[in-house]
């Protein structure tokens, strides 16, 4: 593995020592014990804290400047909610309901119309708008919870990629392409970054489809995300009969064998690398993540406030709060994936089932985050694989679109109460403002204070950066 944070790894070596050369190296000097290498680790991530940036990676990394964030919360919300009904109010649609899309529009969204979208009869929102907070933004009366924190969001309305299918349309939001064969958002931020957590996952993820939404990549595969499909991380119980010191034993045998035979077969298998690492991180996790994850020292006002153990609100409620709960350990990165808003028939019907199970357990997570004083350095990002048409389909429903859509962001130094972008007079394409998921992610790495092209990894004899090619990072998010 090659990457330009090399230079920053051996400007350390007065403070710690001379570092090894060579991975080999590093595993013969500690002996090939992992209770060494983990230690080694947590004293390597405290002692570079210190020094006025965020932390570091397992690697040495540290951030390019000063950081707004220190965690990020990706609230994904599968299938593509519909901008116009959502955070962009649209009165001439009202107006236009069951009529053809005006020419005078039309020829604002000739790549959209191509898809076939721009033929149908348009259909008005069946949502009412208001306006709320200090700053007067509309939000319909699907999400009343989030509205109430509407002068903490920044409201982006003119998300813009070009496809229309959902599969590609996750891969481009999370790894920035539509063919997903590229690490996930999530992955370079842990690659960056590392973990302020010596117990739990870098990385994980809260449901969704088993898509590479959350591989690793080209990426070592450790960074890829630690999925949890059932609300709690099954298997953490020792075995029946072994002790905690027995186990630390059995893992460290394993360890120094797993260790000779990656020497002997490929010192560069990072899916080796990654399966033994994982033997480590499974014993720290039995030891600390029953306690992450037990909701029971929540109080009962808490629980009330995400809607834990209420229907509809249960099982979002529960995500969320696991949410809270694994950003005060330290968790770097966690996506939710909170799906069912594809509402090609029935709109209203499935839009309105959708924001019953997220609104409340949302508006309460960042009610949490503010009054724990945590929402400053946390960032949260909500959105879809794309939005949907102004035109109708099935009658009451609307199709895909991507060619104008919405995402907000708040906290980790987000500047709230404002909209950046601008769609057409109906809401099919993005008209002032167009920014691309790479840009998104661009923004998103600004934040927690990693420069895209300063963050490289070498693979088949490039050097890759997370958004692929350079992009724009939109500064007026922030405050």
């Amino acid at each position: 593995m090659a990457h330009r944070f090399k230079r920053n790894m051996h400007s350390q070596c007065g403070r710690y020592g001379a570092l090894p050369t060579t991975r080999r190296e590093m595993l013969q000097r500690a002996g090939f014990g992992f209770g060494s290498l983990a230690l080694a680790g947590l004293v390597a991530r405290e002692g570079l804290g210190k020094s006025g940036a965020l932390g570091s990676s397992p690697t040495g990394h540290l951030t390019h400047f000063l950081p707004r964030a220190r965690n990020v919360i990706f609230l994904f919300m599968g299938g593509g909610p519909s901008q116009i009904d959502t955070f962009d109010p649209k009165p001439e649609l009202s107006r236009l309901d069951g009529k053809e899309t005006p020419e005078s529009i039309r020829k604002l969204f000739q790549r959209t119309a191509t898809m076939g979208n721009g033929t149908r009869k348009l259909m008005g929102s069946p949502f009412r708008f208001q306006r709320y907070g200090e700053s007067g933004l509309p939000v319909s009366d699907l999400l009343p919870g989030i509205a109430h924190h509407i002068d903490d969001l920044c409201v982006v309305r003119s998300m813009q990629h070009d496809t229309s299918i959902h599969m590609p349309g996750e891969y481009i939001m999370t790894t920035g392409t539509i063919v997903g064969d590229r690490p996930s958002l999530g992955a370079w931020v842990t690659y960056g970054l590392g973990s302020e957590s010596h117990d739990l996952p870098e990385y994980i993820v809260f449901g969704g489809p088993t898509r590479p939404t959350y591989s690793a990549g080209f990426l070592p595969a450790r960074h890829q995300g630690t999925s949890i499909t059932s609300g709690e991380i099954p298997h953490l119980e020792l075995p029946w009969g072994v002790s905690t010191t027995g186990r630390r034993r059995q893992l460290d045998f394993i360890g120094r064998m797993n260790q000779m035979h990656r020497q002997r077969v490929d010192s560069g298998n990072t899916e080796l690398e990654a399966r033994i690492r994982s033997y480590e991180l499974a014993f720290r996790m039995q030891l600390a993540a029953p306690e992450a994850f037990d909701l029971n020292q929540e109080t009962a006002a808490t629980k009330r406030l995400y809607g834990v153990g209420e229907n509809p609100t249960n099982d979002v409620g529960t995500q969320c709060l696991m949410a809270r709960r694994l950003v005060e350990r330290g968790v770097r990165f966690i996506q939710l994936y909170i799906g069912g808003w594809d509402s090609h028939s029935d709109l209203k019907g499935g839009h309105q089932g959708c924001a019953d199970r997220s609104d409340r357990p949302i508006a309460g997570l960042l009610t949490d985050l503010k009054q724990r004083g945590l929402l400053d350095s946390t960032l949260l990002v909500w959105g879809g694989e794309f939005g949907r048409t102004p035109g109708a389909e099935k009658g009451n429903g609307r199709d895909h679109s991507p060619g104008g859509f919405t995402v907000w962001l708040a906290g980790g130094g987000v500047k709230g109460g404002q909209v950046i972008g601008k769609t057409d007079p109906v809401g099919y394409t993005a008209i002032e403002r167009p920014i691309h998921p790479n840009s998104l992610h661009a923004t998103i790495l600004h934040a927690l204070g990693l420069e895209q092209e300063k963050l490289t990894f070498r693979h088949n004899g490039r050097d890759e950066i997370p958004t692929f090619v350079s992009s724009e990072i939109v500064h007026e998010v922030f405050a």
